[in-house]
């Protein structure tokens, strides 16, 4: 129940980002580079105050229970992670090839290219790892596939060659951030230093902003800050609690529900329209993903 809750909290989460991006970009109400670097202080200022909150509360048990060497050994472990240096620029090339893509891209092509560089990365790492995939899930997951194909492909096209390498690059980033997050101890730490590291890209950011700053408006600014310090500050903190108890491949796959959970998001926020084709490409790929996480692996011969 744990890993199934805090999956689905995040997969929302990465539904709410993507609509926030649409609404911010697509509406010209920020640039792609004045975005990042909003959304970057605004999850880098929001993880560090819940930091701080959790490591007093962490001191706080530690007084209550100093005679147990188990917590004491479990408080250290925890204070120790402090993400990498590796997770924090594959934060910053997803977050800013993210936003220079969508501006580049219709949305079809711009989510094929993403999520299919995502399910690459991710599921390539699985295999690597001995991740052995049934029958049943590889149909899975293909079927998966052809029904986010089947969602995305009216509103697809032709993509440019810049914008079609940034987005495989960002999904690419987004992929090893996910994966790197197996190892944490505590999501709200490395995450956290994760969003404070990324600031050192921030100066180079604003510099390639600096054109676009008197273009900004208030509702850009706002829609960046609950970008980075909820949706994705908070909500990536979540995918580092459910990654280490989901496999790479499994992962991988759940993400296929984003798009059919920003749609909705689309429908109930923007009066966006609910197509006979939307429902059909929903049924199809939330089935296919429930099939691929509660089919087991093959047993080996």
């Amino acid at each position: 129940m744990k890993v199934t809750l805090y999956t689905i909290i995040a997969l929302i989460a990465f539904a709410a980002n993507s609509l926030l991006c649409r609404m911010a970009l697509a509406e010209g109400y920020i640039d792609p580079w004045n975005f990042t670097v909003i959304r970057l202080l605004g999850g880098a200022v929001c993880l560090a105050i819940i930091m701080t909150v959790h490591q007093q509360r962490l001191q706080r048990q530690s007084v209550l229970n100093e005679n147990t060497n188990v917590n004491a050994v479990s408080k250290d472990a925890i204070l120790k992670d402090k993400g990498s240096w590796i997770s924090s620029v594959s934060l910053v090339v997803y977050a800013l090839c993210f936003s220079l893509a969508y501006v580049e891209l219709e949305t079809g092509t711009g989510a094929l290219i993403l999520f299919a560089a995502v399910q690459f990365t991710m599921i390539g790492w699985g295999i690597y790892q001995k991740e052995r995939l049934s029958k049943v899930q590889w149909a899975a997951l293909l079927i998966a596939f052809a029904g986010f194909v089947y969602l995305m492909l009216p509103s697809a096209a032709v993509p440019s060659l810049f914008g079609a390498v940034i987005m495989a690059l960002s999904g690419i980033s987004w992929g090893v951030y996910s994966i790197r997050g197996k190892s944490c101890i505590s999501s709200v730490r490395a995450t956290g230093f994760n969003f404070i590291r990324s600031l050192v890209a921030i100066p180079l950011l604003f510099l390639a902003g600096m054109n676009y700053f008197a273009e900004m408006s208030m509702e850009g600014i706002l829609l960046a800050g609950v970008s980075g310090a909820i949706t994705s500050g908070v909500g990536y903190s979540l995918w580092y609690v459910a990654m280490p108890l989901l496999k790479s491949t499994q992962a991988a796959v759940v993400q296929f529900c984003v798009p059919i959970l920003a749609a909705i998001a689309g429908v109930l926020f923007l009066s966006e329209q609910l197509t006979l084709r939307f429902i059909i490409a929903s049924v199809v790929i939330l089935g296919a993903v429930l099939i691929f996480v509660l089919n087991k692996k093959e047993p080996l011969s």
